[in-house]
Order: C-alpha cells, then structure tokens, then sequence
C-alpha cells in the first residue's frame, strides 16, 4: 500500500503542476550539462586513446636540447656545440641495441610553406629514407617514393587541393627564389592523432636524399622512431637506449618516450578540462536548488492549516516532515527523468559535432554519466527541501490553526 503522505506529496506537486515544472527545469539543465559534458569529455578521451593505440609500438627518441634549425640550416657545419639532433654516431647506438627487437627510422622534418596551382599552404615536411616508408606508413593510393623528386602527400591536403597521382607542388617559401617542384606519386592513408610524433595527415614525405639536398643537416635526425616488435619489451628498450646515449644523467643526450607517456599527458589534460567544464554547469545545479527551496518554502506557507491540522489529529513531526521531502524527492525525480532524456538526445548530437564519430558514445564509461547526474540532481532537491521539512514539522499546531 502507498504512504499516505507520500500520495499527499504527489497530490501537492499535481496541483501546482505548472509551478513544479518551472522548478525543474534548473534540475534539468544541471543534469543535461553534467552529462553532456562529462559523456563529451569521456569520448574525447576514448577516441583519442583507439587512435594513439595504433601507435603503441613505437619508441619516439628527440634531441633533448635544441630540435632542427630553420630551414637552410646545416648543423654539420655549424660551430655551435649544442646538440641539434640525433647523430650518425647516436644512431648507430641506437640500432645497436634494438638489435632484431624492433626497426629503427631516422627521420628529418620541418614546417614549410608550398604551393599548388598557385596555391599556397603549410605543413610539415619529413624527410625519409623511401624503404623505411612502408615500414612505418601506409599509402593508400599510388606507390612509394622512386625517384628523388617524388613525393608522398597526406589525406588532408590531398582533399584540400584536391590532388591526384601526377599532380605537381611547389615546396618552400612563395618569397624564395628557389623552389624546387616534385611530383606526388602516392597518398597516405589518414592517421588522425598518433603519438609517434609523425602527423601526415596535413605534410609531405619526400626522400631523405632531397630533405638534406633542400635543408641541410645530413644525419642529424630530429627525431629517430623505434618500431618494436613486443611492446612486452618496450621499457626494457627504453632503459637500455638511455643507458646507451644519456651516459650524463644531469644533461641526457636524447628524450625517450612512447605512446603510454603522451597518452597519460593528454588523458589528464583531457580530464582536467572536463572536470572544469562540469564545475561550470553544475552551477546551474546550485540555482535550482535556490529555485526548490524557494517553491518548497512557498508549499510549507500555503499549507500552514493543512499541517495544523495533521499536527492536531497527533500525526508525528517525522511523519509531516517526511510529507515535504516526498515532494522535494517528487520534483527531483521529475527534473532527473526529463534531463536524462533530454542528456542521451543532446549529448549524442554534441559528441557527433564536435568529435565526428559516436562509436564510443553507448560504452559503459560514457553513458554513467546520465544515472550519476540524474542522482545529484535528485539530492541536490532532497537537499534543498530539508530546511522547508524542518520548518514545516516544528510548527505550532495552534498557531498553525490560527493562521489565515
């Protein structure tokens, strides 16, 4: 059988049904910012963990000081002593001791404007040794790079210039006087966000012979990628490659990381940001609870003789007390039920916009999101009637009478 003081409750919200509603919907705005934030940032994090997992295998070594030179800068002639780069000498080391536990590819980059059909852009350029290419990426259309003026170009400036096999680019700066064209003779397959230190999807690969004709700094690498073939063995390598090259542990030689590290770096920041991102729309929770204690404050005043009367007829002070946390628990459930709803429709299109894909959005660690607002914003309610039940228990059942 139904409490009675419960029915009592859901009669008092039926009554004022417009006025209920209209205290809800702060609920409902608390619980569809919550979610929808919170499912945002749970996706974000998951589709960028499904993307740097395709490079998990990967050990990415850098020069620890300085990275390359600008363009046109050749550190075998520079009298600088800082390191500029992986050298011949390190990278001998490093191949050394990954042995036949992994592949080793030296690579050249920087960013440079180019043009095609008159057109210019940006992106970066990498420079490679053509037989480490298909070790390391995938073309998805044409072949690999032959001759030394060949090139490879990413899925993004293929779309954007609308490129094809034999279409031609201009690399360098428009102000150069020297700019040498190459022709494309494949595609690369989109790679999306890699933790490898290689994004293709907006450069050009070319050959490492015309990277070091064009920029300079033969063998001196900016970068040196291990592909090992147990990631069981990745620290092991790691730890081994550092022994090897940083044999001053107060200025190593070379950074080591891998996609675990760069993974950890971008989830916590990922997790900061919507941890803050809920922060501001649980704000809205904070004005709906003012927006329930005031209408439960306002339930208390026009009941006064309707709770004289039950005090007088010996119904228990828990017992009315009870009644009006009913009523608060009532429009929190109201306010929970349509924001839930209303969280799994807009949190979906806010994920498909803003991330382009809702293939995680169903998964366990997003979707918790929706139960777990919907339980604070029914707390949050039940908290906001507590003082409304209080007050409304400890009245005088003579006064109450008496009053208008």
């Amino acid at each position: 059988m139904m409490d009675i003081f419960f029915e009592l409750a859901v009669r008092s919200v039926r009554l004022n049904f417009t006025r209920s509603i209209l205290a809800s919907i702060g609920i409902v705005i608390g619980v569809v910012a919550i979610s929808s934030m919170g499912m945002l940032g749970t996706n974000m994090q998951l589709e960028v963990k499904d993307q740097l997992a395709s490079s998990a295998n990967t050990i990415v070594l850098s020069a620890d000081a300085v990275r390359m030179g600008p363009p046109g800068f050749n550190p075998s002639t520079s009298t600088t002593t800082t390191a500029t780069g992986i050298t011949k000498i390190q990278l001998a080391k490093i191949k050394q001791v990954v042995g036949s536990n992994g592949t080793v590819i030296p690579i050249y980059d920087t960013n440079s404007q180019f043009t095609i059909s008159s057109v210019a852009g940006q992106g970066m350029v990498y420079g490679m040794d053509p037989s480490d290419v298909t070790r390391f990426l995938t073309i998805d259309n044409g072949t690999n790079i032959g001759g030394i003026n060949e090139v490879l170009v990413g899925s993004s400036i293929a779309t954007n210039f609308n490129l094809k096999i034999g279409s031609r680019v201009r690399i360098g700066s428009t102000s150069s006087t020297s700019r040498p064209e190459v022709r494309i003779v494949g595609i690369l397959k989109a790679r999306g966000t890699v933790a490898d230190g290689v994004s293709t999807d907006n450069a050009i690969v070319v050959s490492k012979d015309w990277y070091t004709n064009q920029y300079g700094g033969k063998d001196v690498y900016p970068q040196v990628n291990v592909i090992v073939k147990n990631t069981d063995y990745i620290s092991d390598i790691e730890t081994a490659i550092g022994n090897k090259i940083n044999t001053d542990a107060k200025t190593p030689a070379i950074r080591i990381r891998d996609a675990s590290s760069q993974l950890d770096t971008i989830s916590s920041t990922l997790s900061t940001v919507t941890t803050f991102i809920m922060a501001i729309g649980g704000i809205s929770l904070l004005v709906a609870a003012v927006s329930i204690f005031n209408v439960m404050m306002m339930s208390v005043n026009e009941r006064v003789q309707e709770i004289g009367i039950l005090l007088s007829i010996g119904t228990e002070t828990g017992e009315v007390r009870r009644m009006f946390l009913y009523e608060a628990l009532v429009l929190g459930i109201l306010g929970a039920l349509i924001g839930g709803f209303m969280s799994l429709v807009i949190g979906y299109c806010v994920v498909n916009a803003m991330i382009g894909t809702t293939a995680f959005f169903f998964l366990p660690a997003s979707i918790a999101y929706v139960p777990i607002s919907m339980l604070i914003g029914m707390v949050v309610c039940v908290i906001s009637g507590l003082y409304p039940a209080w007050r409304a228990s400890n009245m005088d059942p003579i006064d109450a009478l008496r009053s208008d």
